[in-house]
């Protein structure tokens, strides 16, 4: 594990009633400025992806990208990470109906009201929408579960629904899945059709 997963660890321990020492130490040696709070690890994997695509290595530049385990998680975070606490420019990603609780963590954190990004339901839905049905299909084939996704999609609970909503579904069925292709998904975009939320987080750091 590299020095930016240890202290990921040790933020990680810190919110669920640990000591915080180890965070502030390696937060002082590490030289790290900013916190990106996303709500899972396939957010991660996504923001990581485009990071490595545009030749960036956040953790190098003293950014921290963690998964803080759902948006309700976010004002615990955003205090031990924000001026309450180590002090680091906050920053993240959430899904339109989480937008409440980033809003409410930021500002008891006196983090900037527009230093977090919204995706209109969720990172998968911006992805598969910049991507098209078509070419998210091509992918899933290319990595192997198009057999998976057609079993899927004989089950009685897909039928009607919009392909959009379907591969968003699919997705999330299998543990590890979501996170893979929060990777795949990404790595696949033309460089001018990242979605405005994503492009925006990696443009601010």
């Amino acid at each position: 594990m590299d020095d930016m997963g240890v202290f990921r660890n040790a933020v990680t321990a810190w919110a669920a009633g640990g000591l915080g020492d180890p965070a502030h130490e390696l937060a002082a040696r590490l030289s790290v400025r900013a916190a990106v709070l996303l709500e899972g690890p396939s957010d991660v994997a996504a923001v990581n992806a485009l990071a490595e695509g545009r030749d960036r290595n956040l953790a190098a530049e003293g950014v921290c990208v963690l998964s803080i385990g759902g948006a309700m998680s976010v004002g615990r975070y955003a205090q031990l990470l924000g001026s309450p606490g180590l002090g680091l420019r906050l920053t993240g990603l959430c899904d339109e109906a989480e937008r409440p609780y980033y809003a409410r963590g930021f500002e008891r954190a006196s983090a900037a009201q527009q230093g977090f990004f919204v995706c209109a339901a969720d990172l998968e839905d911006e992805l598969i929408r910049a991507l098209g049905v078509t070419r998210v299909e091509e992918l899933v084939r290319e990595e192997g579960d198009l057999r998976a996704l057609q079993t899927f999609l004989r089950q009685p609970a897909q039928q009607g629904r919009a392909p959009q909503q379907q591969f968003r579904r699919f997705f999330g069925t299998k543990k590890g899945r979501k996170i893979h292709y929060g990777r795949v998904l990404v790595e696949a975009l033309d460089p001018d059709r990242v979605p405005a939320p994503l492009d925006g987080l990696l443009s601010s750091l």
